[in-house]
C-alpha cells in the first residue's frame, strides 16, 4: 500500500511530462508537414558521383 504513494505521483508526474511534450511540439511547428519527409526521400536532387581517379600512384 505505502508502494502506491509512490508510483501514483510518479504516474501522474510522467504522465504531464508527456503531455507537456506533445504540446510543446505541437506549439513548435513538429507536425506542419506530416508528408513532405516522405516525399523527401524519394526526390533525386543529387548530382552525379565523380569518376575515380586512375592515375597511377607513386
Amino acid at each position: 500500500m505505502s508502494g502506491l504513494l509512490i508510483l501514483i505521483p510518479v504516474a501522474l508526474f510522467l504522465g504531464a511530462l508527456g503531455l507537456g511534450a506533445f504540446l510543446w511540439s505541437l506549439r513548435s511547428g513538429q507536425f506542419e508537414d506530416l508528408d513532405g519527409a516522405a516525399h523527401r526521400i524519394l526526390s533525386d536532387d543529387d548530382g552525379p558521383l565523380d569518376e575515380p581517379d586512375n592515375t597511377p600512384r607513386k
